[in-house]
């Protein structure tokens, strides 16, 4: 029994060597294989952090459209108001002018019948003079 038995244990021996390193290899591979999941993890979780900030620089860059299209607008619509005050202005000095022009007209109406008048006063005086 002691012959049969000592290759028998030494084959055992040998199979359970060589079952406790590949035990051993096994550990290191599945602890290469968590910090390699570990190391995906981190990185997913940085292309998450990343998709959410490149997220909110797309809506704040909206935000900045929609704000630069409001000013824009009020820009156009103050240019528009502008340029409504300048034609009513233009139209004011217009009338303006024609009003002057009126009153000259109407003052020179008045200076010429002024002057008839006295020059009939100062003939009917002399008349009566005579």
């Amino acid at each position: 029994m002691s012959e049969n038995d000592t290759p028998r244990t030494t084959q055992d021996e040998s199979s359970r060597v060589k079952a406790e390193h590949g035990r051993a290899e096994a550990e290191v591979v599945r602890h290469e294989a968590d910090r390699e999941r570990d190391v995906a993890e981190r990185e997913r979780m940085l292309g998450e952090a990343t998709r959410r900030q490149a997220e909110a620089f797309r809506a704040l860059a909206e935000e900045t459209r929609q704000a630069r299209e409001v000013l824009r607008r009020s820009a156009e619509d103050a240019r528009e108001a502008a340029e409504a005050a300048r034609q009513a202005a233009e139209e004011a000095r217009h009338a303006t002018i024609a009003a002057v022009a009126a009153t000259a007209e109407a003052l020179t109406s008045n200076l010429a019948q002024m002057q008839f008048l006295e020059s009939a006063r100062s003939t009917l005086r002399q008349l009566q003079e005579k």
